[in-house]
């Protein structure tokens, strides 16, 4: 019965999206259009939350789509449920903010009928239980993004950024396609209960991992397969720019989960190295990155390279300690992660509906236009300080919770029998503690250069703040992030089911510890109390205030206030977005960024303003892309004169063509 009222939540999201192209010129189809979207999801999220927590699994439903001698399989089991759950609520939040913030938009006939369907895509590929029908549901959730991403067509940059995102796209099927492919085998077994009782050998397994990794890691933005992302997310809407961050990429995730957690089976040891690695190195790239960004939301992009690594770190540690036959440690690091892809979506869409909130009412995205937004917008300052604090990794916000457990899986690590893991995982554990602490210097840029000091322009000055649907959607994702981090015993139980389904095993139940604490691994070792620490941390904060305010403000003192050593009241004299990330890019450029600075100094007697130019390169698109494009553009170009040839050269080329392949038939033979 849930599978089916799933389907039909599907069903209705897909109806809304035709239904959307009618509503689109009229003035309250936009709500229509986010109202039924956000009922629609909501039914889903309780759906697939009530499953998970009742674990309620098994019920599969087969429709005659697809090919003619498969159809369309479709099955709910623990691991779908959950991530049913992180997609519906992640678009119930973007369903509600786009209620307010949809009123606004510019090109409502390019959104509305692909936000339904963009949900509906999701949906049906965490859904399929058929390679064909993942595939096509793959397709149809990538096409749909695309369109979202090219609904502001006209602006700069946004052309170019959906056509590569197209692209990369394009190759993340054709590898999911040939992983399918060797998984199925001769015998062409295409469902998934086929592909886990064919079993494949270790060969054909190792080759699937490396297809998996291009297929999912291209769309959740690994390195190198990132350069879609910083491009493609700041050009879509504000509410599809968070579902692509907060939620697309979860989807990624689930993709390498069920390929490599279930359809493979046992891994290898060295499995649990190469994953990792990858995962380390996109953490600390993805938010050094994100550190020397000066537009709001394409640092929040780059940001989700950084957590995508996160965890990547912990889906890698699980398969190394499986490999080991680790049980114990394996959960742990599996519940790391799983936790981390609930928490990224909460913090992640609320990071995205607070920048949305400050364009909507500057009209900027760049830091160094923004400033003194707390005063103006008050409400979404706060939201936004919540979100900020969760993905820093704060206590006692959700964000802390589920990094602290992906370390306490690290510690593990002496007791796996290979060397090489016993030296990797330590250097991926500096990693991952060297982004954590980036990320709070990234997040104290983004939210002190937009929110704190002076208004660095009108626009700023005059902002007001955002309307009442966006800051609910923002304050709701507000109180999960604080939710879940104080009570994450609950969300750590409600994993249970899908870690034990993937590795047999999970972490012991934590609801019934005392004071609501968790004990992920035993008391001797380490714990931790979010509740306790909220407590702590509210007493403190009101005792230092009333404090102040009793005793501080007793006795009324007037002198200048302390300047900064800066007289000046020129919001120009402010620390800017650039010259708080310089001492990180002087520590890290030359190596992350092949960072050159040159400085245009005027000489004395001329009056010009002297200028510092920073240019910073992003290597993996320097090294692996840009020689490709300039290769297949080279080719094209002497290609192209095969279409200006005359009768006589078309008749010589298929000619000799039509002897090259009888040649290379016979040496066949």
């Amino acid at each position: 019965m849930a599978l089916q009222t799933l389907l039909w939540c599907i069903a209705a999201l897909l109806v809304t999206a035709i239904g959307g192209l009618v509503l689109a010129p009229r003035r309250a189809g936009g709500v229509l259009v986010y109202a039924v979207a956000l009922a629609a999801t909501v039914v889903a999220m309780c759906v697939a939350g009530t499953a998970l927590l009742a674990q309620s699994f098994g019920e599969v439903v087969v429709l005659p789509l697809g090919l003619p001698w498969l159809g369309a399989h479709f099955r709910l089991d623990a691991l779908s449920a959950f991530f049913l759950l992180v997609v519906n609520l992640g678009a119930a939040a973007a369903s509600l903010f786009g209620i307010g913030y949809g009123r606004h938009e510019e090109s409502p006939g390019r959104v509305l009928p692909f936000f339904p369907a963009f949900l509906a895509g999701m949906n049906l590929v965490v859904l399929a239980a058929d390679a064909f029908t993942f595939l096509f549901a793959w397709e149809f959730m990538s096409l749909s993004s695309w369109a979202l991403v090219m609904a502001h067509h006209r602006k700069p940059g946004n052309a170019a950024a959906g056509y590569l995102y197209l692209l990369m796209a394009s190759l993340g099927t054709l590898a999911l396609i040939l992983a399918f492919g060797l998984l199925a085998g001769p015998a062409g077994g295409y469902a998934f209960d086929a592909i886990r009782q064919a079993g494949p050998s270790a060969a054909v397994s190792a080759v699937v991992l490396v297809l998996a990794l291009i297929g999912a890691g291209s769309k959740a933005g690994l390195v190198p397969l990132h350069a879609w992302l910083p491009l493609a997310h700041p050009a879509a809407p504000t509410h599809v720019s968070a579902l692509m961050s907060g939620v697309m990429t979860k989807v990624a995730v689930y993709g390498f989960v069920r390929i490599v957690f279930d359809l493979v089976g046992s891994p290898a040891w060295w499995w649990g190295a190469v994953v990792p690695l990858v995962g380390g190195i996109t953490a600390a790239m993805g938010v050094l990155y994100a550190l020397m960004q000066e537009d709001l939301k394409r640092l929040l992009a780059y940001s989700t390279v950084e957590n995508i690594g996160i965890i990547f770190i912990g889906l890698g540690l699980a398969l190394a300690f499986e490999a080991n036959e680790m049980t114990g440690a394996a959960a742990l690091a599996l519940t790391a992660a799983l936790f981390h892809v609930f928490n990224h979506a909460l913090f992640k869409s609320l990071l995205f509906f607070g920048a949305g909130a400050v364009l909507g009412a500057t009209g900027e995205r760049n830091l160094d236009r923004l400033g003194g937004l707390i005063h103006r917008m008050p409400h979404t300052a706060f939201a936004f300080l919540v979100g900020a604090a969760a993905i820093s990794a704060l206590p006692p916000f959700n964000g802390f919770v589920s990094e602290w457990l992906t370390f306490q899986a690290i510690l593990l690590s002496p007791s796996l029998p290979q060397w090489l893991l016993k030296f990797l995982v330590p250097a991926v554990g500096a990693l991952l503690a060297l982004s954590a602490a980036l990320a709070a210097a990234c997040f104290v840029k983004a939210f002190g250069i937009t929110f704190l000091g002076r208004a660095r322009t009108p626009v700023a000055a005059q902002a007001v703040e955002t309307d009442r649907w966006s800051l609910a959607a923002m304050l709701v994702l507000a109180a999960l992030c604080l939710l879940a981090g104080i009570l994450p015993g609950y969300v750590i139980d409600a994993l249970s089911p899908v870690v034990q389904q993937l590795i047999g095993s999970s972490v012991p139940r934590q609801e019934h510890l005392d004071w609501l604490t968790i004990v992920p691994i035993a008391e001797s070792r380490s714990s931790y109390n979010g509740l306790l620490l909220f407590f702590f941390i509210a007493l403190a904060a009101g005792v230092g205030a009333e404090m102040v305010h009793r005793f501080a403000s007793a006795a009324v003192r007037r002198s200048a206030p302390w300047d900064c050593g800066f007289p000046d009241p020129s919001p120009a004299t402010q620390y800017s977005g650039g010259s708080l990330s310089q001492p990180i890019r002087r520590v890290f450029g030359a190596v992350v960024f092949r960072a050159s600075e040159s400085v245009d100094m005027p000489l004395p007697g001329d009056s010009r303003a002297a200028r510092l130019q920073v240019r910073l390169h992003d290597v993996p698109w320097d090294v692996l892309y840009a020689p490709v494009a300039k290769g297949i553009d080279y080719a094209a170009g002497r290609l192209n004169r095969l279409q200006f040839l005359t009768i006589r050269g078309y008749l010589t080329l298929v000619f000799g063509a039509l002897v090259t392949l009888l040649m290379a038939l016979a040496l066949w033979q």
